[in-house]
């Protein structure tokens, strides 16, 4: 039996794989193994041959930011004429939008905007809750949470996290986590923080009851054994959130995508579908403890987001009515919510639309079933 081939047998039997599996694994070039592997992972948590989707839309409500990150083609720094706030109404007629094509999430972001108070988030977010007391608000980043503690004037990262919550901030998307070691991040973000800092505001948010996601990017010149690590710090994370019982699920999803260079300060070569369904596979086999994962179609296209659902995802991700920032980078797919039910079928699925909680909504299990809807999903 070859390495390969134990180390898969271990994960199928429920051994937990360690950093030299993990390396092993990155040194093999036997994906479709692997990926069937992780397919039958994948099946552990999830027997019914049901894929999920979640009808959402990215606000990007701010455009200023300032970590400078060499990866990131949407930023516009301090002081420029190409920064913006939105304007409050137009964040309210964009989450109406939302609701009004049958949308229950919204994933507010913008940049590190050293402008803006800390009460600029939680009125925003009451205000939003009041008008809209149903949406899922799945918002901000660890960056943003460390830059409104930054401007609040002396609270702790605790109070800023409980803060933010209370005012309307239902779940703390993954974003910014990039690759969680250090070595990486110095080189292409110096100013976002380290990989502790990340996880310090994923283990506040899972103290006080908020569920989360978690990413990773890969494709900057990191190591093999860099994005071991990184999983093995989610794992980690997130044995820590059960152990202790936490009124938090914690992780609900993990979601892996490659690094788009076109239009930013980093150059580096674009990685292609084999590298990121590897890595959809092994990072299904190493996160033994998180439940989902959710395709990235945004960066890959819709076609190798439809064979990841045979590497280890279970979810589509979200409709993404709008995006702009991987957008920005010169990435773009277009897809409509019927294509998504599409592709979902043809890789043999039954599609069912979700909430933030990977709670099913809605089933689609009739071929025939005529969308209404047409809106445009896209990145």
């Amino acid at each position: 039996m070859s390495r390969i081939d134990r180390i898969l047998d271990k994960a199928l039997a429920g051994g937990r794989l360690d950093l030299e599996d993990g390396l092993t694994l990155y040194d093999s070039d036997e994906i479709e193994k692997m990926g069937a592997a992780a397919n039958q992972i994948m099946l552990k948590f999830h027997p019914e041959p049901i894929t999920t989707f979640v009808i959402g839309r990215n606000v990007n409500y701010t455009n200023i930011c300032d970590v400078y990150c060499r990866f990131c083609a949407f930023y516009r720094a301090p002081g420029s004429k190409e920064g913006y706030v939105l304007p409050d109404e137009t964040i309210y007629q964009k989450i109406q939008e939302t609701i009004d094509v049958g949308g229950t999430e919204i994933l507010m972001q913008g940049g590190t905007n050293p402008n803006l108070p800390f009460s600029y988030y939680t009125n925003i977010l009451r205000g939003i809750k009041q008008r809209f007391p149903d949406i899922t608000m799945h918002s901000f980043s660890p960056a943003e949470i460390w830059k409104m503690k930054e401007v609040s004037e002396g609270l702790s990262l605790e109070e800023v996290v409980r803060q933010i919550h209370e005012a309307g901030l239902d779940s703390l998307p993954g974003g910014g986590a990039e690759i969680l070691d250090d070595r990486t991040r110095r080189k292409i973000s110096r100013l976002k923080g380290s990989w502790t800092e990340w996880m310090d505001v994923m283990r506040t948010a899972h103290r006080i009851g908020m569920n989360t996601t978690a990413t990773m990017v890969i494709g900057f010149g990191e190591s093999m054994e860099e994005r071991v690590l990184h999983m093995l710090r989610v794992r980690e994370a997130q044995d820590e959130c059960i152990a202790n019982k936490y009124p938090s699920p914690g992780f609900l999803a993990f979601i892996s995508w490659t690094f788009q260079p076109d239009n930013t300060n980093l150059k580096a070569e674009k990685l292609g579908p084999d590298a990121y369904l590897k890595n959809v596979a092994i990072s299904r086999l190493m996160l033994d403890n998180i439940a989902n994962f959710q395709s990235s179609w945004v960066t890959m296209g819709p076609e190798v987001g439809k064979l990841s659902l045979h590497y280890g995802c279970n979810d589509f991700g979200s409709t993404m009515i709008e995006e702009n920032v991987v957008s920005a980078a010169g990435t773009t797919h277009k897809v409509n919510i019927g294509s998504t039910l599409d592709l979902i079928r043809q890789a043999g699925k039954i599609p069912a639309q979700r909430n933030t909680k990977y709670e099913i909504l809605r089933m689609f299990d009739d071929v025939n079933e005529k969308i209404e809807n047409d809106f445009v999903m896209q990145n």
